[in-house]
């Protein structure tokens, strides 16, 4: 008996292969996808895939990893591909996914992954099967009825031998290992062989932490008058969602584009936009783009904690607007070229003014001149090897290592950990 497809890779082949999906409302035609309960999807069989468009796809919402989009909110997704931003939305409240449709900013990387433009996607989730399992996200494991019978003819797994090692390999090993010259590099250098005791440091840290925990007390120090402020549930839920905003230059000729910028800050790779847009396959790209950055701090004891930061990338005032209020308070970085008139329509049209209040950098090739303009701007030069790929990860990482610093100093509130 074979096992039932799976809906969203049946969705897709279905896309690829330009198959007509139709809807079902009590197992009768409807025309629209609002009025349907279910979607038929044609496979390779003789009969098509009946699943009901609330079914659970692979595709993990990005506020959660135990969330998916509906088969039916990832099916509208690509119906609505070609609408703008508040078209598509409103499209998908009529259709019935008001609070669970994809979002604006994920909808091109699942568009692109359902027409076969690119094999993998970042948010499809694979459960530990292989993509034509048809066992649904969070569906529990079958197991044997009870009293089945185990057919004779069934194919038998064997017990894996233990290995065990040829003495004569063992001598031989022993003795390479006793002439064997261990190389240094500068990392074994710079260990030593000495053990380091900080218990002084350790010490002296300890006395600082009690006498400021005494002073804290109610009725010492300067916290006598003073009450701790109980935290607002409502600010630390608006510090959740105000994730940070970069803005790059829309100028044709700039080095970082809409179209290579996720590539660049998410991967550490530089590509050229004319490279970025033919691996897209020459389409327009978003006015908003989501960047993902994944980072690792060093928590008590010494343990290593990685949390997953977002940042959203616009290349123009009518994009920022998007984000409702003043959203000029969440930016916190600019890209320029060196071309004042990218900042013609922005909130603080004077380079001085603009980059007293965000971080700014300059974005050139590594063998280009000075550039004299920019020497009163206040901005950080970002330079790009033509050929040296494999120097992007230390230029990206000297990126987010400045704007890290100046975030935290001048706007913590944005400063996710």
């Amino acid at each position: 008996m074979s096992s039932t497809p799976d809906p969203l890779v049946a969705l897709r082949d279905a896309i690829k292969n330009k198959a007509a999906i139709t809807y079902l409302a009590d197992d009768a035609p409807t025309p629209l996808l609002q009025s349907a309960t279910h979607i038929s999807i044609p496979t390779t069989g003789t009969e098509p895939l009946v699943v009901p468009k609330t079914t659970p796809s692979r595709f993990r919402k990005p506020s959660s990893d135990t969330e998916f989009y509906a088969i039916g909110a990832v099916l509208a997704c690509w119906l609505f591909r070609d609408a703008g931003a508040a078209e598509y939305m409103r499209a998908s409240r009529e259709a019935g996914y008001a609070a669970g449709f994809v979002s604006v900013t994920e909808r091109k990387g699942i568009v692109d992954w359902l027409e076969g433009r690119r094999a993998q996607h970042d948010r499809l989730a694979s459960f530990g099967r292989a993509e034509g399992s048809g066992t649904p996200p969070g569906s529990p494991k079958r197991s044997a009825p009870t009293g089945a019978v185990t057919r004779p003819d069934a194919p038998v797994t064997p017990a894996k031998r233990r290995y065990e090692p040829d003495k004569a390999d063992v001598e031989a090993v022993k003795r390479i290992r006793q002439t064997e010259v261990e190389l240094r590099d500068r990392n074994t250098v710079l260990r030593g062989v000495k053990a380091n005791n900080f218990t002084s440091v350790k010490n002296s840290v300890s006395d600082k932490l009690k006498k400021l925990k005494e002073s804290s007390k109610p009725g010492q120090g300067a916290a006598r008058d003073t009450a701790a402020p109980k935290p607002d549930p409502k600010m630390a839920n608006k510090k959740r969602t105000n994730y940070p905003i970069i803005i790059i230059s829309s100028s044709p000729t700039s080095l970082i584009t809409m179209h290579n910028v996720k590539k660049l800050l998410e991967e550490s790779v530089f590509m050229t936009s004319d490279q970025a847009r033919e691996q897209e396959g020459g389409g327009k790209p978003e006015d908003v783009i989501a960047i993902y950055r994944k980072k690792t701090n060093i928590g008590p004891g010494g343990k290593e904690i990685t949390s997953r930061m977002r940042y959203f990338v616009v290349d123009s005032v009518e994009a920022l607007a998007k984000f409702g209020g003043d959203p000029w308070d969440r930016v916190v970085c600019v890209m320029t070229t060196g071309q004042a008139w990218q900042f013609r329509p922005y909130k603080w049209s004077e380079p001085l003014q603009l980059f007293h209040n965000v971080k700014g950098f300059y974005v050139s090739w590594s063998n280009d001149p000075p550039n004299p303009k920019i020497k009163d701007w206040n901005v950080s030069e970002m330079k790009i090897d033509q050929y040296k790929r494999h120097v992007d990860k230390s230029v990206v990482a000297h990126f987010w290592q400045q704007l890290d610093a100046w975030v935290a100093q001048n706007k913590p509130t944005l400063a996710m950990s």
